[in-house]
Protein backbone atom coordinates (compact mmCIF):
# COMPACT_ATOMS: atom_id res chain seq x y z
CA UNK A 1 0.00 0.00 0.00
CA UNK A 2 1.08 3.36 -0.44
CA UNK A 3 -0.12 7.04 0.44
CA UNK A 4 0.50 8.52 -3.14
CA UNK A 5 -1.69 8.00 -5.96
CA UNK A 6 1.03 6.23 -7.94
CA UNK A 7 5.04 6.20 -8.23
CA UNK A 8 5.46 8.56 -9.91
CA UNK A 9 4.13 10.80 -7.57
CA UNK A 10 6.52 9.29 -4.70
CA UNK A 11 9.60 9.83 -6.32
CA UNK A 12 8.80 13.62 -7.43
CA UNK A 13 8.33 14.27 -3.65
CA UNK A 14 11.04 11.96 -2.52
CA UNK A 15 13.99 11.66 -5.41
CA UNK A 16 16.31 9.61 -2.86
CA UNK A 17 13.93 6.83 -3.55
CA UNK A 18 14.93 6.65 -7.44
CA UNK A 19 17.93 5.07 -6.53
CA UNK A 20 18.24 4.58 -2.93
CA UNK A 21 16.48 3.40 0.01
CA UNK A 22 16.37 5.41 2.97
CA UNK A 23 15.65 4.16 6.72
CA UNK A 24 17.32 6.43 8.96
CA UNK A 25 14.25 8.81 9.44
CA UNK A 26 15.00 7.98 13.59
CA UNK A 27 18.69 10.29 12.56
CA UNK A 28 18.64 13.08 10.62
CA UNK A 29 15.49 12.45 7.38
CA UNK A 30 16.44 13.17 3.95
CA UNK A 31 14.29 16.47 2.80
CA UNK A 32 11.15 16.17 0.34
CA UNK A 33 11.46 17.83 -2.57
CA UNK A 34 8.80 20.76 -1.44
CA UNK A 35 10.78 21.59 1.83
CA UNK A 36 13.90 21.99 -0.47
CA UNK A 37 12.11 23.72 -2.94
CA UNK A 38 10.78 26.63 -0.33
CA UNK A 39 13.71 26.99 1.67
CA UNK A 40 15.34 27.38 -1.50
CA UNK A 41 12.69 29.92 -3.34
CA UNK A 42 12.93 31.88 0.48
CA UNK A 43 16.96 31.92 0.12
CA UNK A 44 16.45 33.02 -3.71
CA UNK A 45 14.45 35.96 -2.64
CA UNK A 46 16.54 36.94 0.20
CA UNK A 47 19.09 37.75 -2.59
CA UNK A 48 17.18 40.38 -3.20
CA UNK A 49 15.15 41.79 -0.74
CA UNK A 50 15.27 42.29 3.47
CA UNK A 51 15.57 38.34 4.53
CA UNK A 52 12.29 38.91 6.87
CA UNK A 53 10.37 40.18 4.15
CA UNK A 54 6.66 40.13 4.45
CA UNK A 55 5.66 37.14 2.70
CA UNK A 56 8.24 35.00 4.81
CA UNK A 57 7.14 36.99 8.28
CA UNK A 58 3.92 35.80 7.18
CA UNK A 59 4.93 32.25 6.56
CA UNK A 60 6.52 32.04 9.98
CA UNK A 61 3.26 33.19 12.32
CA UNK A 62 1.40 30.23 9.93
CA UNK A 63 4.08 27.62 11.03
CA UNK A 64 3.09 28.46 14.94
CA UNK A 65 -0.27 27.19 13.91
CA UNK A 66 0.40 24.07 11.50
CA UNK A 67 2.81 22.98 14.33
CA UNK A 68 0.19 24.00 17.61
CA UNK A 69 -2.44 21.85 14.69
CA UNK A 70 0.07 18.89 14.88
CA UNK A 71 -0.06 18.79 18.78
CA UNK A 72 -3.09 19.87 19.75
CA UNK A 73 -1.87 23.14 21.33
CA UNK A 74 -2.51 26.96 20.73
CA UNK A 75 -0.55 28.81 18.27
CA UNK A 76 0.31 31.74 20.82
CA UNK A 77 2.16 28.57 23.23
CA UNK A 78 4.43 28.15 19.84
CA UNK A 79 7.98 29.04 20.01
CA UNK A 80 9.75 28.04 17.14
CA UNK A 81 13.14 26.84 18.19
CA UNK A 82 15.81 24.21 17.39
CA UNK A 83 17.05 21.95 18.10
CA UNK A 84 15.41 19.79 20.60
CA UNK A 85 17.95 20.35 23.27
CA UNK A 86 17.84 23.60 23.03
CA UNK A 87 13.95 23.72 24.21
CA UNK A 88 14.37 20.75 26.68
CA UNK A 89 17.51 22.81 28.24
CA UNK A 90 15.32 26.25 28.42
CA UNK A 91 12.89 24.28 30.82
CA UNK A 92 15.75 22.47 32.82
CA UNK A 93 17.14 25.84 33.33
CA UNK A 94 14.07 28.04 33.74
CA UNK A 95 12.53 26.51 36.32
CA UNK A 96 13.02 27.83 39.78
CA UNK A 97 14.54 24.79 41.19
CA UNK A 98 15.10 24.12 45.34
CA UNK A 99 17.66 21.91 47.11
CA UNK A 100 15.38 18.37 47.60
CA UNK A 101 13.39 19.33 44.80
CA UNK A 102 13.21 15.96 42.47
CA UNK A 103 13.44 15.28 38.90
CA UNK A 104 12.72 11.67 37.68
CA UNK A 105 14.54 10.72 33.76
CA UNK A 106 16.29 8.06 32.35
CA UNK A 107 19.56 7.45 32.17
CA UNK A 108 19.86 5.97 28.60
CA UNK A 109 17.31 7.92 26.85
CA UNK A 110 18.91 10.26 24.18
CA UNK A 111 21.75 12.07 25.77
CA UNK A 112 19.61 15.26 24.99
CA UNK A 113 16.75 14.06 27.22
CA UNK A 114 19.31 13.43 30.04
CA UNK A 115 22.51 16.04 30.28
CA UNK A 116 19.51 18.98 31.13
CA UNK A 117 18.51 17.11 34.26
CA UNK A 118 21.90 15.31 35.32
CA UNK A 119 23.11 18.86 35.62
CA UNK A 120 20.66 19.67 38.04
CA UNK A 121 22.57 18.26 40.68
CA UNK A 122 24.78 21.19 40.99
CA UNK A 123 21.50 22.83 42.22
CA UNK A 124 21.10 20.39 44.94
CA UNK A 125 18.32 19.00 42.59
CA UNK A 126 17.94 15.01 43.67
CA UNK A 127 18.08 13.23 40.42
CA UNK A 128 15.90 10.34 40.47
CA UNK A 129 16.66 7.63 37.48
CA UNK A 130 14.07 5.19 36.02
CA UNK A 131 15.22 1.61 35.72
CA UNK A 132 12.80 -0.28 32.80
CA UNK A 133 12.48 -3.95 32.33
CA UNK A 134 13.74 -3.43 28.76
CA UNK A 135 15.01 -0.51 26.75
CA UNK A 136 12.93 2.60 26.95
CA UNK A 137 10.37 0.20 27.97
CA UNK A 138 9.17 3.13 30.68
CA UNK A 139 5.13 2.30 31.38
CA UNK A 140 2.61 4.28 33.93
CA UNK A 141 3.32 2.10 36.67
CA UNK A 142 7.36 2.49 36.73
CA UNK A 143 6.81 6.18 36.67
CA UNK A 144 4.22 6.07 39.39
CA UNK A 145 6.73 4.24 41.58
CA UNK A 146 9.40 6.73 41.46
CA UNK A 147 7.37 9.75 42.82
CA UNK A 148 7.46 11.19 45.53
CA UNK A 149 6.31 14.46 47.43
CA UNK A 150 9.15 15.94 46.39
CA UNK A 151 9.12 14.99 42.68
CA UNK A 152 9.25 18.26 40.38
CA UNK A 153 9.31 17.65 37.21
CA UNK A 154 9.46 13.93 34.90
CA UNK A 155 11.53 14.31 31.43
CA UNK A 156 10.72 11.53 29.39
CA UNK A 157 10.92 10.42 25.16
CA UNK A 158 7.76 9.97 23.43
CA UNK A 159 9.51 7.21 22.01
CA UNK A 160 12.67 5.52 23.29
CA UNK A 161 15.48 6.15 20.16
CA UNK A 162 17.38 2.50 20.19
CA UNK A 163 14.34 0.50 21.10
CA UNK A 164 11.06 2.64 19.57
CA UNK A 165 9.20 2.00 22.47
CA UNK A 166 6.27 4.35 22.72
CA UNK A 167 5.41 5.57 25.90
CA UNK A 168 1.92 6.27 26.85
CA UNK A 169 1.93 10.01 27.10
CA UNK A 170 -1.91 10.43 28.25
CA UNK A 171 -1.83 7.84 30.90
CA UNK A 172 1.33 9.40 32.76
CA UNK A 173 0.59 13.29 31.90
CA UNK A 174 -3.05 12.53 33.28
CA UNK A 175 -1.47 10.93 36.71
CA UNK A 176 1.39 13.49 36.66
CA UNK A 177 -1.44 16.28 36.79
CA UNK A 178 -3.39 15.08 38.90
CA UNK A 179 -0.42 14.94 41.64
CA UNK A 180 0.91 18.25 40.38
CA UNK A 181 3.72 17.36 39.00
CA UNK A 182 5.03 18.85 36.24
CA UNK A 183 5.93 16.74 32.81
CA UNK A 184 8.40 17.61 29.97
CA UNK A 185 8.32 15.32 26.85
CA UNK A 186 10.96 15.04 24.10
CA UNK A 187 9.33 13.98 21.36
CA UNK A 188 11.34 14.06 18.16
CA UNK A 189 10.86 10.39 17.55
CA UNK A 190 7.31 10.51 17.37
CA UNK A 191 6.05 13.84 16.35
CA UNK A 192 5.35 13.65 12.30
CA UNK A 193 5.09 9.56 12.58
CA UNK A 194 2.12 9.19 15.47
CA UNK A 195 -0.30 11.08 17.08
CA UNK A 196 1.87 13.48 19.97
CA UNK A 197 -0.72 15.83 21.58
CA UNK A 198 -0.09 17.83 24.75
CA UNK A 199 -3.17 17.78 26.14
CA UNK A 200 -1.82 16.77 29.70
CA UNK A 201 1.92 18.26 28.86
CA UNK A 202 3.21 20.82 30.39
CA UNK A 203 6.42 21.09 28.27
CA UNK A 204 7.50 19.47 24.55
CA UNK A 205 10.64 20.12 22.54
CA UNK A 206 10.82 18.67 18.46
CA UNK A 207 13.20 19.65 16.44
CA UNK A 208 11.70 18.77 12.66
CA UNK A 209 15.18 16.79 11.30
CA UNK A 210 13.51 13.44 12.01
CA UNK A 211 9.59 12.16 11.46
CA UNK A 212 8.78 15.58 10.74
CA UNK A 213 10.71 15.75 7.39
CA UNK A 214 12.18 19.33 7.92
CA UNK A 215 15.92 20.92 8.26
CA UNK A 216 18.36 20.51 10.96
CA UNK A 217 18.25 23.17 13.82
CA UNK A 218 14.48 24.11 12.92
CA UNK A 219 11.95 22.95 15.37
CA UNK A 220 9.21 23.89 17.95
CA UNK A 221 9.07 23.84 21.65
CA UNK A 222 5.73 24.16 23.48
CA UNK A 223 5.26 25.61 26.98
CA UNK A 224 1.68 24.91 28.50
CA UNK A 225 -0.31 28.75 28.77
CA UNK A 226 -0.99 27.73 32.31
CA UNK A 227 2.49 27.02 33.42
CA UNK A 228 4.50 29.73 31.54
CA UNK A 229 5.53 32.34 34.54
CA UNK A 230 6.89 29.38 36.33
CA UNK A 231 9.31 28.79 33.09
CA UNK A 232 11.23 31.96 33.13
CA UNK A 233 13.13 32.68 29.80
CA UNK A 234 17.14 31.98 30.40
CA UNK A 235 17.83 33.61 26.85
CA UNK A 236 17.05 37.16 26.72
CA UNK A 237 17.23 39.59 23.59
CA UNK A 238 15.54 41.96 21.78
CA UNK A 239 13.06 40.00 20.52
CA UNK A 240 11.26 38.06 23.59
CA UNK A 241 12.31 41.14 25.49
CA UNK A 242 9.84 44.02 25.19
CA UNK A 243 12.95 46.48 23.77
CA UNK A 244 10.63 49.71 21.60
CA UNK A 245 12.93 51.58 19.29
CA UNK A 246 15.32 48.29 19.96
CA UNK A 247 16.16 50.37 22.99
CA UNK A 248 17.01 48.55 25.74
CA UNK A 249 14.38 49.08 29.42
CA UNK A 250 15.27 49.24 32.76
CA UNK A 251 13.11 46.80 33.60
CA UNK A 252 12.70 43.09 32.05
CA UNK A 253 9.11 42.68 30.28
CA UNK A 254 8.89 39.61 28.14
CA UNK A 255 7.03 39.43 25.20
CA UNK A 256 3.65 37.58 25.18
CA UNK A 257 3.35 34.08 23.44
CA UNK A 258 5.97 32.23 21.11
CA UNK A 259 8.09 35.06 21.34
CA UNK A 260 8.79 34.80 25.11
CA UNK A 261 11.27 32.29 24.37
CA UNK A 262 12.67 33.54 21.85
CA UNK A 263 15.82 35.95 22.06
CA UNK A 264 16.33 36.97 18.96
CA UNK A 265 15.99 36.84 14.74
CA UNK A 266 14.98 33.17 13.66
CA UNK A 267 15.89 30.65 11.60
CA UNK A 268 13.45 31.61 8.49
CA UNK A 269 14.57 29.36 6.12
CA UNK A 270 14.75 26.46 8.80
CA UNK A 271 11.03 27.46 9.87
CA UNK A 272 9.79 27.39 6.54
CA UNK A 273 11.04 24.26 5.46
CA UNK A 274 10.02 22.52 8.55
CA UNK A 275 6.15 24.21 8.27
CA UNK A 276 6.47 22.67 4.34
CA UNK A 277 7.19 19.43 6.10
CA UNK A 278 4.43 19.29 8.52
CA UNK A 279 2.07 20.18 6.08
CA UNK A 280 3.17 17.46 4.26
CA UNK A 281 2.41 15.08 6.83
CA UNK A 282 -1.32 16.71 7.94
CA UNK A 283 -1.86 16.19 4.28
CA UNK A 284 -1.18 12.29 4.42
CA UNK A 285 -3.01 12.47 7.60
CA UNK A 286 -1.07 11.20 10.96
CA UNK A 287 -3.26 8.11 11.37
CA UNK A 288 -2.20 7.26 7.90
CA UNK A 289 1.64 7.54 8.12
CA UNK A 290 1.40 5.50 11.01
CA UNK A 291 -0.64 2.33 9.83
CA UNK A 292 1.78 2.97 7.20
CA UNK A 293 4.95 2.39 9.42
CA UNK A 294 3.16 -0.44 11.29
CA UNK A 295 2.83 -2.16 8.02
CA UNK A 296 6.29 -1.81 6.97
CA UNK A 297 7.64 -2.78 10.12
CA UNK A 298 5.89 -6.19 9.57
CA UNK A 299 6.85 -6.93 6.60
CA UNK A 300 10.62 -6.28 7.48
CA UNK A 301 10.38 -8.28 10.52
CA UNK A 302 8.20 -11.03 8.54
CA UNK A 303 11.57 -10.78 5.92
CA UNK A 304 14.23 -10.14 8.88
CA UNK A 305 13.53 -13.17 11.15
CA UNK A 306 14.20 -16.20 8.87
CA UNK A 307 17.75 -14.45 8.77
CA UNK A 308 18.09 -14.97 12.23
CA UNK A 309 17.23 -11.31 13.53
CA UNK A 310 15.52 -10.53 16.84
CA UNK A 311 13.69 -7.35 17.43
CA UNK A 312 14.92 -5.44 20.43
CA UNK A 313 11.62 -3.44 21.23
CA UNK A 314 7.93 -3.93 20.47
CA UNK A 315 6.75 -5.31 16.97
CA UNK A 316 2.74 -4.70 17.68
CA UNK A 317 0.30 -3.37 20.09
CA UNK A 318 0.30 0.56 20.90
CA UNK A 319 3.96 0.69 22.17
CA UNK A 320 5.23 -0.03 18.71
CA UNK A 321 6.36 2.53 16.63
CA UNK A 322 8.50 3.39 13.26
CA UNK A 323 11.72 2.26 15.17
CA UNK A 324 12.46 -1.35 14.10
CA UNK A 325 15.91 -2.29 16.11
CA UNK A 326 17.59 -5.68 15.28
CA UNK A 327 20.03 -7.99 16.39
CA UNK A 328 21.34 -11.60 16.15
CA UNK A 329 23.49 -13.67 18.17
CA UNK A 330 27.36 -13.96 17.19
CA UNK A 331 28.30 -16.42 15.08
CA UNK A 332 24.93 -16.95 12.97
CA UNK A 333 26.02 -14.60 10.25
CA UNK A 334 27.94 -11.91 8.91
CA UNK A 335 28.98 -8.75 11.84
CA UNK A 336 26.03 -6.07 11.62
CA UNK A 337 29.20 -3.72 10.64
CA UNK A 338 29.72 -6.15 7.44
CA UNK A 339 25.92 -6.05 6.65
CA UNK A 340 25.90 -2.28 7.54
CA UNK A 341 28.85 -2.05 5.23
CA UNK A 342 27.26 -4.06 2.62
CA UNK A 343 23.61 -2.44 2.73
CA UNK A 344 25.63 0.42 2.60
CA UNK A 345 27.12 -0.37 -1.02
CA UNK A 346 23.95 -1.29 -1.87
CA UNK A 347 22.73 2.23 -1.31
CA UNK A 348 20.45 1.17 1.54
CA UNK A 349 20.57 3.28 4.63
CA UNK A 350 19.39 1.83 7.64
CA UNK A 351 21.77 3.20 11.19
CA UNK A 352 24.42 1.13 13.42
CA UNK A 353 24.05 1.63 17.12
CA UNK A 354 24.88 0.62 19.96
CA UNK A 355 23.63 0.27 24.01
CA UNK A 356 25.59 0.95 26.88
CA UNK A 357 27.09 -2.59 27.17
CA UNK A 358 28.51 -2.08 23.38
CA UNK A 359 26.29 -4.79 22.06
CA UNK A 360 25.43 -3.69 18.38
CA UNK A 361 22.12 -2.90 16.66
CA UNK A 362 20.62 -2.62 13.19
CA UNK A 363 17.94 0.22 13.44
CA UNK A 364 15.71 0.63 10.69
CA UNK A 365 13.44 3.53 10.84
CA UNK A 366 11.81 3.86 6.93
CA UNK A 367 8.83 6.82 6.51
CA UNK A 368 5.47 6.49 4.70
CA UNK A 369 6.68 6.79 1.34
CA UNK A 370 8.81 3.64 1.69
CA UNK A 371 7.27 1.01 0.44
CA UNK A 372 6.60 -3.02 1.36
CA UNK A 373 8.65 -3.48 -2.12
CA UNK A 374 12.36 -1.72 -0.34
CA UNK A 375 11.73 -4.10 2.67
CA UNK A 376 11.91 -7.09 0.66
CA UNK A 377 14.69 -5.38 -0.88
CA UNK A 378 16.56 -5.35 2.43
CA UNK A 379 16.26 -8.38 3.28
CA UNK A 380 17.52 -9.83 -0.07
CA UNK A 381 20.70 -7.43 0.53
CA UNK A 382 21.20 -8.80 3.93
CA UNK A 383 20.72 -12.28 2.93
CA UNK A 384 23.62 -11.89 0.70
CA UNK A 385 26.30 -10.36 2.61
CA UNK A 386 29.48 -12.10 2.30
CA UNK A 387 31.14 -14.01 5.25
CA UNK A 388 33.84 -12.36 4.32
Amino acid sequence: MSLFPDEASRLAEFPIARESIFLAHAGVTILPRRVTRVMQEYLEESCTRMQEFPEAWRAVNECRVVAAQMIGAKASEISLLGPTSLGLSLVANGLDWQPGDEVVCYQDDYPANVYPWTDLVRLGVTVRLLKPQAPGAITPELVESMLTPKTKLVALASCHFLSGYRIQIDAIGQMLRARGILFCLDAIQTLGAFETRVDHVDFLSADSHKWMLGPMAAGIVYVREEVKERLRPTLLGSWNVQSPNFIAQEQITFEEGGRRYEPGVLNVAGILGMKAGLELLLEKGIPEVSAQLLRLKARLLERLTPLGFRSLGPTTGPNASGITTTWREEGSGPSLAKVFDHLTAQKISPSLRYDRAGQPFMRFSPHFYNTEAEMDRVAEAIASTPEA
